[in-house]
């Protein structure tokens, strides 16, 4: 998601910086280039030696560096970057970028900073929730810079509220949309995903292997270039991405009724969900006991066809994709389904990339001369989100 992408991490002076460190990694790891510039507050935490380890680069804390400044360092420490992330945001620096101080290398920098900025801030919830901190707060956002709500919980001072820096997956999925053209902007895009579990007793259930990872990424992907997204997530589904709303869901019908309602004002569905095919006839409040009969019968009964129901609903979203996993004859399989359920466009992949960390299939479409039918290579799910986003989009409407 971030290969080759400039990403300026800004250090603040706070007891949250030792998550940033994590947060430094994530990006690399991510394929980010990372650079760090640290406030003397946030050397007294951690030592610039840490973000030099993890990054390779140098880490810039002294506005009078005559080496660099004699070439207008912070001038071109910012022109490299795609993006600038500050955390954790102290109340001290939300106050000097709010009312243009300049007395250090971060905040002078700021004043020629012309890339997206991503302030997390964290801090004791008092002073967030100071008046003065919230006016400066809505000035910065005014002056166009992204500020990330502080998360609820903890803090090192012993007291429970907001204020906590939110996770680095959490900064890294607000950073995505800063680097993406919102090529989606104004759309609402509707992606179901994971498995459906389905009840027979008090504690057993009928289920798949189903991970959810790559819906998840979906409707990540799809947030990130300026989507409305909406994730009707089945059971274990991954939390991911930045602004998505999410609708969490168990049995297959749960998860049709929050479809179609959904659906109803969608300009995109995409059914990536394990739903199951069956559930129980009848479920048992009591646990079924074993016994010694050596086997059971039960009956089971056809779920609804969630994506085909959509594609047939009176207020159709304007394109409709379905997923089809196949243990064989995937391409063959997929366009009878394509057919069958009146979709778009369907993408056929092999059951053995259920719960793993790479996909690949097939992209078959209904188009104006026929069928469009085009192999996805085996990639990292994240890779095969992208794809499939971008083959979305060149669908005619």
């Amino acid at each position: 998601m971030f290969q080759d992408k400039n990403i300026l991490l800004a250090v603040g002076g706070g007891i949250a910086v030792y998550r940033v460190a994590e947060l430094a990694r994530l990006l690399i790891k991510q394929g980010a280039n990372v650079r760090c510039v640290m406030t003397k507050s946030a050397c007294e935490f951690v030592t610039p030696l840490t973000f030099e380890a993890l990054t390779s680069e140098k880490v810039h804390t002294d506005l009078f560096d005559l080496t660099s400044e004699r070439e207008m360092g912070h001038i071109q420490l910012v022109r490299w970057a795609d993006a600038v992330v500050i955390a954790p945001a102290t109340t001290n620096l939300l106050a000097k970028l709010a009312h243009g101080i300049a007395d250090d290398l971060l905040s002078t920098m700021m004043q020629v900073c012309k890339a997206p900025v991503l302030l997390a801030p964290a801090m004791n919830t008092s002073m967030w929730e100071s008046a003065a901190t919230q006016r400066n707060v809505q000035s910065l956002k005014a002056d166009g810079m992204n500020i990330l709500e502080p998360a609820s919980g903890n803090l090192a001072c012993g007291e429970f509220g907001a204020g906590r820096l939110p996770e680095p997956h959490v900064i890294t999925d607000a950073i995505l949309p800063l680097l993406q053209t919102q090529h989606l902007e104004g759309q609402h895009w509707v992606i179901n995903a994971g498995p459906t579990v389905e009840p027979w007793d008090a504690v057993r259930v009928l289920s798949n292997r189903a991970s959810g990872t790559l819906g998840a990424m979906l409707a990540q992907y799809a947030a990130a270039m300026g989507a409305n997204v909406t994730l009707i997530a089945g059971v274990g589904t991954p939390k991911r991405g930045y602004n998505v709303q999410r609708v969490d869901v168990q049995t297959g019908d749960e998860m049709l009724n929050a479809c179609e309602k959904a659906a109803q004002a969608a300009d995109v569905f995409i059914a990536t969900a394990a739903v199951s095919d069956f559930r129980f006839a009848e479920v048992l409040e009591q646990k079924v006991k074993r016994g010694d009969t050596g086997q059971m019968n039960v009956q089971l009964i056809s779920n609804v066809d969630i994506v085909a129901r959509v594609a047939h609903m009176q207020k159709r979203p304007k394109t409709v994709i379905a997923f089809a996993a196949e243990s064989e004859k995937h391409v063959e399989y997929a366009k009878v389904k394509l057919e069958k359920k009146g979709v778009d466009a369907i993408v056929a992949n092999d059951v053995n990339n259920m719960a793993s960390d790479t996909a690949s299939g097939w992209w078959i479409a209904n188009v104006k001369h026929g069928i469009n039918e085009e192999m996805i290579a085996k990639c990292n799910k994240m890779q095969f989100s992208q794809e499939i986003i971008k083959k979305v989009m060149e669908l005619e409407p």
